[in-house]
């Protein structure tokens, strides 16, 4: 009886004690509660603005000895800058898109350097969504010229010294032989243009303006014939490159259409095409036209096959052909195909 007393007693000395601690851990995850309820809420901030660049450098080198077909040594090196700022808040979206091409080679047959590769393209696009699904109101600006000169070369005269031998041409001799045929601003096409843009898929875009201005500038007098400018005012026949426009203005109509088909993650087909017509000059008929493709194949984490065109057909502009004849109205193309170096670099972190 008594062993049992002292139990009682006992487990009553104990009790309270368990029963205050378990009050004051009660108390303190109700106060713990109440302060989790009391802090704000973490918002992620939206994320309006995409971004991306996509670099590729390109060599190429080609050696010859003893071969009997004939041939010369030669190298190239090209580069390349694809870069893309976008943005996208509700109903208004912003796009922009730089383009910048620039290569040059050497050839043994040749002492100097030659370019092959250059484009300034510039594109901003803005948008507001219209009550039809996919239609947007828009307003559109791109601006296209080059970095530098670009010429024809012709093979200098040759000339002999007292013994009879032949006197290979200097570098000095092939640039007084080459002729001009593009530089920076010349020529320069720049359009803005105001009207719709449907964009029925993530693949596809089609920008009709038909309000549109375009300006084709060209800053080298000695290329404004060729580029279609008119005689300044007062001048009848034309004695100088000096005596032609800088500036060639035009009002119309412009189609621009976007496609981009996505194969997989490595391999992708671009092409964009573009038809200009102006109203106060034989329109549809005297119509601009600018078609590039490129298709781009990343086959290792660095290394990318690219093959890209590009079409022109300008009705104002004088095309020299091979046998220097000129012709108005023709069509220009151009082609590479190009190994290298390729590297992206991902959007920003917001």
């Amino acid at each position: 009886m008594k062993k049992l007393l002292l139990s009682i007693a006992a487990l009553a000395a104990i009790v309270p004690a368990f029963a205050q601690d378990a009050q004051e851990a009660a108390a303190k995850a109700a106060a713990a509660l109440t302060a989790a309820q009391d802090v704000p809420e973490v918002v992620k901030k939206p994320v309006y603005w995409t971004e991306s660049i996509l670099t590729n450098i390109n060599f190429t080198q080609t050696s010859l000895t003893n071969w009997v077909a004939g041939g010369y040594d030669n190298y190239t090196l090209t580069a390349n800058i694809d870069a893309n700022a976008n943005y996208l808040k509700d109903k208004m979206k912003w796009n922009n898109r730089l383009q910048l091409d620039y290569g040059f080679l050497y050839s043994e047959d040749k002492p100097l350097f030659q370019k092959n590769k250059d484009r300034i393209y510039f594109e901003s696009k803005w948008g507001f969504a219209t009550p039809v699904q996919h239609l947007d109101y828009s307003a559109s600006f791109d601006f296209k010229t080059q970095f530098d000169n670009n010429y024809t070369y012709k093979t200098p005269a040759t000339s002999t010294d007292a013994e009879g031998n032949v006197i290979e041409p200097t570098t000095d001799d092939w640039k007084a032989a080459r002729v001009l045929k593009s530089g920076f601003f010349a020529p320069a096409y720049i359009n803005l243009g105001l009207g719709l843009d449907w964009t029925p898929t993530k693949w596809l875009s089609v920008n009709f303006a038909p309000v549109t201005g375009s300006i084709v500038a060209v800053d080298i007098p000695e290329l404004r014939k060729t580029y279609g400018m008119a005689l300044k005012d007062g001048i009848d026949t034309a004695t100088s490159g000096d005596d032609y426009r800088s500036m060639r203005f035009a009002f119309g109509a412009q189609l621009k259409a976007d496609a981009k088909f996505v194969i997989n993650d490595n391999l992708n087909y671009t092409t964009q095409l573009v038809l200009f017509t102006d109203y106060l000059n034989q329109p549809i008929t005297h119509t601009r036209v600018n078609w590039d493709n490129k298709v781009f194949w990343k086959i290792a984490k660095y290394f990318a096959l690219t093959f890209s065109t590009n079409m022109i057909y300008d009705p104002e502009v004088i095309v020299t052909l091979e046998d220097s004849t000129e012709v108005q109205s023709a069509i220009q193309f151009k082609e590479f195909f190009e190994f290298g170096f390729t590297y992206t670099f991902s959007p920003r972190k917001k």
